[in-house]
């Protein structure tokens, strides 16, 4: 009651908003940009050292510029000054946009012509390199899109872009106050915890000396105060005895509200960030499903993907997925699921080594689940299931979040749903967690098995945090809240680790106590992604059945014909074509009109390489065996069906079985356009 009378929760906030700028200790504006639109994304950007701008738009601080989902290029400089003092770090600050809000634009920062990081509506600050203080003037280009921001005809306003000097112990006590301020909002008003949460807060910004904002007593005052911040924390009691595992992930839509092209783009952009916060943060781990996503990086920025392999090599960057993309797994067909797996765990093994990949399916965004998964799965080699999307069901809900999912043959893989809650929902889970305070606690008290402890064991948790659907991943305050929360008051002991170890210890801790899931896992929900986009949908099979044939066919014409080669290259394009088309947000029809008319254009390169694969193969056939009509049964069991072919017979001529010599019933008709003149009965 003190504390409401007080009104120290909103104080303590308004404080901490009174702060924030003073983390910026010396700040120095760089020029206006200079503007140019580009027609699309796979247009090469003009980012190098040398590029003539003269003739580019100025955008002064405070313009309104951009059009709605345009590509562009911003060209600008820095130079960090010599007198800013040695040692303390040096970011820039991009608030190109409006900061925060969805109309903030996407971009790519060359610095001197190289990629280095992003900057987007979450990650408007990047650090700088300490040798670029060296007097010189140096290149910025961003390369971005200004992203699906408000109505159409909406602009963006252009803020004030500087190069700015971190005072790091004034950062380092507002994410220490942060992190309490949002644990006392988060805890019941009778937890004991709460109220000396609160205390610490009201003693420690007493101590702050904010008479002279930027002022040297300001910043001599930080040191103290946040000693008493952390000394205030550390008496208001014990973390719970149950554990929260935190995962770095950013989910990237291969195509939703964007066309593939964009999708490149924002992978490259999320990637960029997260290695540039890995440098900042020892502890980050961070999880990434979708070898597509890596081989757009290994196309379009190999030293990037050089860095991916150098993180993953320390243990850091975690592979995971097993599917070439997160595929609809009830309208891809069997044999496409399979090839999901074998794709994905092919390309993982053969650019990141054998055994790499965390043996997880990671699907945390699909529609539904069939019952032959579990089968898949083990199959394709991995142990374990990953998803929160069940939760989004809209009548029932599955009464575990940690369970053993049986397929239709028996075979058992051990899931887990995230119970981390979705804001503004009284059920969904989340995979874009925020990693705040209450996001963490939020987690434990969804899960919905906490009576699954035993012998002093209770099973661990996991979240997944960081921006996504058009990715982006966590943030440095994300990151900075989990290095506080790691054993709070009255909040569950929290770390960041792998999906992979998090697995194993629920399986170690709790595997035998798990119940078990027998049946398919149904989605009540998005139920329009069954019909939604059918010409997809047709075109989709119509591709499988012409990969199975064309393989089929070029398998015989292997064994039959010496001279052959086999035509493994054009068959995996056509399958990674196919797989791809089979994303989520693509073969269900969620996406926008613009990836349809990619889809299109991709689905005709298909039928071209899967009917060359075909005629190619037939015509080796044809070369090894007797007879003047080749008809050939790409299935694996006989059949009674009709055969056309271009041509009719010659009066008098008639077909017959070269093996038996038994003619064929043949039947001459009058050619509709477009189909064949005559068919034989067998």
């Amino acid at each position: 009651m003190s504390h409401q009378i007080r009104w120290t929760i909103q104080k303590i906030a308004q404080r901490l908003n009174l702060i924030e700028p003073l983390v910026y200790r010396r700040r120095q504006t760089i020029p206006s940009f200079r503007f140019l639109p580009l027609i699309g994304p796979r247009e090469q950007p003009p980012v190098g050292v040398d590029v003539d701008d003269s003739a580019w738009t100025v955008i002064e601080p405070y313009d309104y510029w951009g059009e709605w989902r345009q590509n562009f290029v911003l060209r600008s400089s820095f130079q960090i000054p010599d007198e800013w003092e040695k040692g303390l770090p040096f970011a820039l600050s991009l608030p190109i946009g409006t900061t925060g809000d969805f109309s903030h634009p996407e971009a790519l920062a060359y610095i001197d012509g190289v990629s280095y990081a992003a900057c987007d509506r979450h990650h408007h600050e990047f650090a700088l390199r300490a040798d670029w203080q060296d007097a010189q003037v140096h290149t910025l280009a961003l390369h971005g899109w200004t992203a699906a921001h408000g109505e159409h005809g909406a602009q963006l306003l252009m803020k004030p872009c500087e190069v700015v000097q971190i005072d790091q112990p004034t950062r380092d006590f507002i994410a220490t106050a942060r992190v309490a301020l949002g644990a006392a909002e988060s805890l019941a008003e009778a937890v004991p915890a709460r109220g000396k949460l609160l205390y610490a807060l009201d003693r420690a910004f007493i101590l702050l000396d904010t008479r002279e904002p930027f002022g040297e007593d300001f910043y001599a005052s930080v040191a103290e105060a946040h000693s008493v911040l952390k000394e205030g924390i550390a008496q208001a009691g014990a973390p719970l005895d149950v554990e929260v595992v935190a995962t770095g992930h950013a989910h990237i839509d291969v195509a939703w509200l964007w066309t593939l092209g964009q999708t490149r783009r924002k992978a490259s952009r999320t990637f960029h960030t997260v290695d540039r916060l890995m440098e900042q943060f020892p502890d980050y781990h961070f999880t990434q499903s979708q070898p597509q996503l890596y081989e757009f990086m290994r196309q379009d920025h190999p030293d990037l993907f050089e860095a991916i392999k150098q993180r993953v090599a320390e243990g850091r960057w975690e592979l995971t997925g097993g599917m070439w993309v997160e595929a609809d797994c009830n309208l891809s067909g069997p044999e496409s699921l399979a090839r999901q797996f074998l794709l994905g765990r092919s390309f993982f093994a053969e650019h990141f080594g054998k055994d790499i990949e965390t043996p997880v399916l990671w699907l945390p965004d699909v529609f539904g689940y069939a019952w032959a998964l579990p089968q898949l799965i083990k199959q394709a080699g991995l142990e374990y299931f990953f998803t929160i999307k069940i939760g989004w069901s809209q009548y029932n809900r599955l009464p575990f979040d940690s369970f053993w999912w049986q397929g239709i043959d028996g075979t058992r893989v051990l899931t887990h749903f995230s119970p981390t809650p979705e804001k503004g929902s009284a059920y969904a889970s989340t995979y874009n967690a925020m990693a705040t305070p209450d996001d963490i606690l939020g987690t434990w008290t969804n899960f919905r098995q906490k009576d699954l402890g035993h012998d002093n064991v209770v099973p661990p948790v996991l979240t997944a945090f960081g921006f996504g659907d058009g990715g982006g991943g966590p943030t440095r305050e994300m990151l900075e809240n989990l290095r506080e929360m790691k054993e709070f008051p009255a909040f569950p002991r929290t770390r960041q680790g792998d999906v992979g170890s998090f697995f194993r210890q629920l399986e170690e801790t709790s595997g035998s106590q798990l119940p078990t899931w027998n049946g398919e896992l149904y989605l009540e929900y998005h139920r329009g992604t069954y019909t939604t986009q059918s010409r997809n949908k047709r075109w989709n099979r119509k591709s499988e059945f012409l990969l199975h044939d064309a393989e089929f066919l070029a398998a015989q014409a292997s064994l039959l014909n010496n001279d052959y080669r086999y035509p493994d290259k054009e068959i995996t394009q056509a399958w990674q074509l196919i797989c791809l088309n089979q994303f989520h947000d693509i073969i269900p029809g969620s996406s926008i009109h613009d990836v349809y008319v990619e889809s299109e254009q991709q689905y005709a390169e298909i039928a071209k390489l899967g009917n060359s694969v075909r005629e190619g193969a037939l015509q080796a056939i044809a070369r090894q065996v007797a007879g003047d009509v080749l008809i050939a049964n790409p299935i694996s069991f006989e059949r009674n069906d009709l055969a056309f072919w271009p041509e009719s017979l010659p009066a008098g001529r008639h077909l017959q079985n070269s093996h038996t010599g038994s003619p064929c019933m043949y039947r001459a008709q009058t050619a509709a356009p477009g189909s064949m003149p005559g068919h034989c009965i067998n």
